[in-house]
């Protein structure tokens, strides 16, 4: 199958603390094409990680839509969104282990990943071939605890795709990789992206991941902050005119600055003094 788009819409997550309400997310419009490879960047506690969450309806929104494909994933019904994860959505948690089965060994582990979605009666990919796919074919019968770090993150990058999904979710895939395990998983992702035409959306925190990524959008503040195209970063206008500052201007304008914006002819110019 294709990929699946995502679109979301004044996307809204609030947490309970110790009796108040925090904004993980505040009105985030976010339009990722089928078949596009996308990062998310953003300091922690930004909210990327609460964005794919509601990405994959592990959590509703506080308010907002969220759209997979043609499902209204905000408003889908607990078996809808089981049928969704396990047939059309992938989903990989930060830290290998954490998307493994520790007592099964890789090839075990991807037969598990692919059993909801035989169940709803999909056609799945033979699990040898997929973990082959990934390089890790040597490796399929070894105990988990036998792998390296990268391989195992391989085995979690494995189940995640092997039922083949339209939208892969990856919460930082690379993290605490060395350079060339973490360049094979990129490498991965890029086959299955180009092969299957299989979206990707992955959070990383590494500036050299981010380099070689087509686009990336930055959450500040549970906002989109910026995003970059071909290594040119851009301030992206909100829906509600809200326009966050990016690059040097954002560390060199301090707090209280008045900015305002002047038309010259078919482009504005930026005007900042001390308030």
């Amino acid at each position: 199958m294709g990929g699946l788009a995502i679109r979301t819409r004044g996307l809204v997550h609030l947490y309970h603390v110790e009796e108040h309400d925090v904004a993980a997310l505040s009105g985030v419009d976010l339009d990722v094409a089928a078949g596009e490879v996308v990062g998310l960047l953003g300091p922690s506690g930004s909210g990327k990680s609460t964005l794919m969450s509601l990405l994959a309806g592990i959590l509703r929104p506080s308010a907002g839509k969220v759209f997979v494909g043609d499902t209204e994933v905000s408003a889908a019904t607990s078996r809808d969104l089981d049928h969704l994860r396990a047939a059309d959505v992938g989903l990989m948690l930060q830290g290998a282990t954490r998307n493994l089965l520790p007592h099964l060994s890789a090839l075990d582990n991807v037969r598990f990943a692919q059993h909801l979605a035989r169940r709803s009666g999909r056609e799945v990919a033979d699990a040898a071939e997929v973990l082959s796919d990934v390089g890790l074919a040597a490796a399929a019968d070894r105990p988990l605890g036998e792998l390296t770090p990268g391989e195992l993150q391989l085995a979690a990058v494995a189940a995640a795709i092997s039922s083949r999904p339209g939208l892969l979710l990856c919460d930082e895939p690379t993290s605490q990789l060395d350079h060339a395990a973490r360049d094979r998983v990129l490498e991965v992702l890029t086959r299955v992206n180009r092969s299957h035409g299989t979206t990707v959306v992955l959070v990383t925190h590494d500036p050299e991941v981010a380099r070689v990524l087509p686009r990336t959008v930055t959450i500040r503040d549970g906002r989109i902050g910026g995003e970059g195209r071909s290594g040119e970063e851009y301030a992206v206008v909100t829906a509600d005119g809200f326009l966050p500052l990016t690059g040097p201007a954002r560390h060199q304008l301090a707090p209280g600055t008045l900015v305002r914006l002047h038309q010259v002819d078919d482009h504005f110019e930026l005007w900042a003094e001390d308030s």
